[in-house]
């Protein structure tokens, strides 16, 4: 069984930066597409980055540029390094996780993950 739990989030101000993290827990992490979404109150979960097992990366246009997802496969755990941060960029923030899996026309949506953390929090504001 997978479990993931999500660390990191906090508050900051425009312009400042956090470090997600999202450690994995189960069998065969290496391979899993590990992604990150987020939800703001009133909208829907939205995608926001995802990593492969060799390491192949997709951004929402929304981040490209500010945002960067890494991951430690020794360690089982994935990263969301958020720079430059907006107020829009408020929301509670998931790790998700799907194994053998790809998108190579499109970009993931919610229902393409099994398996969520509990997410963490992001507030900016000055």
């Amino acid at each position: 069984q997978v479990q993931l739990v999500e660390s990191g989030g906090g508050s900051v101000q425009p312009g400042g930066s956090l470090r997600l993290s999202c450690a994995f827990s189960g069998n065969a992490y290496s391979t899993y597409s590990m992604g990150w979404f987020r939800q703001a109150p009133g909208k829907e979960r939205e995608f926001v980055s995802v990593i492969d097992s060799s390491g192949t990366t997709k951004y929402a246009d929304s981040v490209k540029g500010r945002f960067t997802i890494s991951k430690d496969n020794a360690k089982n755990t994935l990263f969301l390094q958020m720079n430059s941060l907006k107020p829009e960029d408020t929301a509670m923030y998931y790790c998700a996780a799907e194994p053998y899996r790809w998108w190579y026309s499109r970009m993931p949506v919610e229902g393409d993950f099994g398996y969520w953390g509990q997410g963490t929090q992001v507030a900016v504001s000055s």
